[in-house]
């Protein structure tokens, strides 16, 4: 009888295994397991562009897999809203307004609050990292990954125009100096947002260089 192979992934070795174990409803004596990829050192802050690491899991002659069950979107929306509904009660700052829409495999979370700007921390992280564990809750026991997108005060669009307006100062002063420049650290949402501003500019090009927390954006001319 052929050995029934799979790849599953997680953000540690550990992680990957016990992902794969726990979904094929079956023991480490009973599979083969081989590391495709191996994790590096992160810090806390990586998790916002993490690097996956793989497993390959070949079930042994006569194991089979058993049916996994994994969770509906209704679901999904319950077991997130009932986890932001406790997190909001033990913030010392009570009574925020807040709302939870769907949006196919997107899950909006907005924070309609001035008072809640210390959950946006330094350029966003705190607000960055919030949004890894909210997609974390929603993503547990389902096959696909569920996308969360949380938004405080409306800072992702405050944030975007600050971008918006920063990467094309950059580019002209490139263009006029002839001279590459290098941003500062940036959150993976704030160097997407720079890439995508100047993606399609006629003079210059982005890229990123280093490695979390401190990875940064290069505009050069083409």
């Amino acid at each position: 009888m052929e050995e029934k192979t799979y790849i599953f992934e997680g953000k540690t070795t550990n992680e990957a295994i016990e992902k794969g174990l726990r979904e094929l409803k079956t023991t480490k004596n009973k599979v083969e397991i081989k590391v495709l990829e191996e994790e590096e050192k992160k810090t806390f802050f990586s998790i916002l562009e993490p690097k996956v690491v793989k497993v390959e899991i070949k079930l042994k002659e006569g194991v089979k897999p058993k049916p996994k069950v994994t969770k509906e979107m209704g679901q999904v929306m319950q077991e997130l809203e009932a986890f932001v509904h406790d997190f909001m009660a033990k913030l010392p700052i009570k009574d925020l307004a807040y709302t939870i829409k769907k949006e196919e495999n997107l899950i909006k979370i907005d924070i309609h609050d001035e008072r809640a700007a210390f959950l946006i921390g330094y350029r966003g992280e705190t607000l960055n990292s919030l949004q890894n564990i909210l997609s974390n809750v929603a993503s547990n026991d389902k096959q696909e990954k569920v996308r969360v997108l949380l938004n405080i005060s409306n800072y992702r669009e405050k944030r975007e125009k600050d971008l918006t307006n920063l990467s094309n100062r950059i580019a002209e002063s490139v263009i006029k100096t002839r001279k590459s420049v290098t941003l500062e650290p940036m959150s993976a949402f704030d160097r997407k947002v720079v890439h995508s501003v100047l993606q399609n500019h006629e003079q210059v090009a982005t890229h990123s260089i280093g490695k979390e927390p401190y990875r940064k954006v290069v505009v050069s001319l083409k």
